[in-house]
């Protein structure tokens, strides 16, 4: 009996760094291809504020611009209420291009971002798993370069919200609104 619960907890084990292991990074990704303005179109996640505020969200324009020591400057710029709200987050680069890491000033949750597909010039695909403690969750982003996108790639960002183990109630195409876009970049 207990070599059976060993062995349970250690393919349970094997199975979820796997599971964790098998989100992409865009091969040969361009990190200077990917700076700009962009607007978040898709919002995917199991975290608690994101069920908290999913009701209120709407899309917001997000600007990346590459920092001097090769890090991206992140500033999402979104409506709250009848105001627009800025948020500054750095990414700070891994050995894997594509892949990022920064800890929220907020929650001083620690998070793994991985630019999973992108064509830079139409969308991209992000995967984040982010840890507090002992909590885990999974965040999925699809950003486009303009405020409409083709249906196969929402339907490709619902499938990889899917993937990483998310219901479709956890996922939510943002409304679109002319509040907050700002036009620099």
């Amino acid at each position: 009996m207990q070599a059976w619960l060993v062995s349970t907890l250690a393919l349970a084990l094997g199975c979820l760094l796997q599971a964790e292991a098998e989100v992409p990074v865009q091969p040969d990704f361009q990190q200077d291809q990917f700076t700009g303005r962009w607007f978040s179109i898709g919002l995917a996640s199991n975290s608690r504020w994101f069920k908290d505020k999913k009701s209120v969200m709407k899309m917001c324009t997000t600007v990346v611009t590459p920092t001097e020591d090769g890090n991206l400057d992140v500033t999402s710029t979104y409506p709250k209420l009848d105001q627009c709200e800025t948020r500054n987050i750095l990414f700070i680069q891994t050995e894997q291009p594509g892949r990022f890491h920064y800890t929220s000033p907020r929650s001083g949750s620690q998070h793994d971002v991985r630019v999973v597909e992108t064509n830079y010039s139409e969308y991209a695909l992000l995967c984040a798993k982010m840890r507090k403690g002992a909590e885990t969750f999974t965040m999925v982003t699809l950003y486009g370069r303009s405020k409409e996108l083709r249906s196969d790639l929402l339907e490709k960002f619902t499938q990889l919200a899917l993937a990483q183990g998310l219901s479709q109630e956890n996922v939510l195409l943002l409304p679109r609104t002319d509040l907050c876009m700002t036009d620099s970049v």
